[in-house]
């Protein structure tokens, strides 16, 4: 008997070979290495975020990136890019606005709605935080290849992909 659903949801996703009585750690394992590593690279770029004086976190930062590549989304739309949930977004942009990074427009279209754009005081702390990013990133691919790299994203895109809500209902 499965000790909870929860683990034996996790065994079925993310077991390749089937087991036997398989163990909490069988049932755990892929899933916790893709928890495990997404939660050692936000905690490190957030001790850089944090030494560097930056004055954002890493949820933060995932806004104001965004937003440096589609300024002017309504809150839904940086929540679909973002995955996160609608109110996490709106407290998260509720900070940035007070913190003078974004601004909130009334949408022309329908004034029931904002769009949420990027402040010259924002692009600026995106420029700042930029290179900071990059070398985080060049930490988490130093020891990997191209190949390597193009496998993870394949296995991750698969992954993803295979939980479309569609397809998956």
């Amino acid at each position: 008997m499965w000790p909870n659903f929860f683990e034996y949801f996790i065994y079925q996703i993310f077991s390749k070979v089937p087991v036997t009585n398989p163990t909490i750690v069988e049932l755990t394992q892929y899933g916790f290495y893709i928890e495990r590593t997404a939660k050692r690279i936000k905690q490190h770029m957030q001790r850089k975020f944090t030494a560097a004086n930056f004055g954002i976190t890493v949820d933060q930062w995932v806004i104001l990136d965004v937003l440096s590549s589609f300024d002017g989304l309504s809150q839904f739309e940086i929540a679909e890019k973002t995955y996160k949930d609608a109110p996490t977004v709106t407290r998260i942009i509720d900070l940035l606005c007070k913190k003078g990074y974004t601004k909130r427009e009334i949408d022309g279209k329908d004034r029931r709605r904002f769009k949420i754009f990027l402040t010259p005081t924002g692009k600026k702390k995106i420029s700042e935080v930029l290179p900071v990013v990059k070398s985080c990133r060049e930490i988490g691919w130093e020891k990997l290849t191209e190949t390597d790299y193009s496998h993870l994203l394949r296995i991750m895109d698969t992954i993803f992909g295979n939980f479309d809500e569609e397809k998956v209902g």
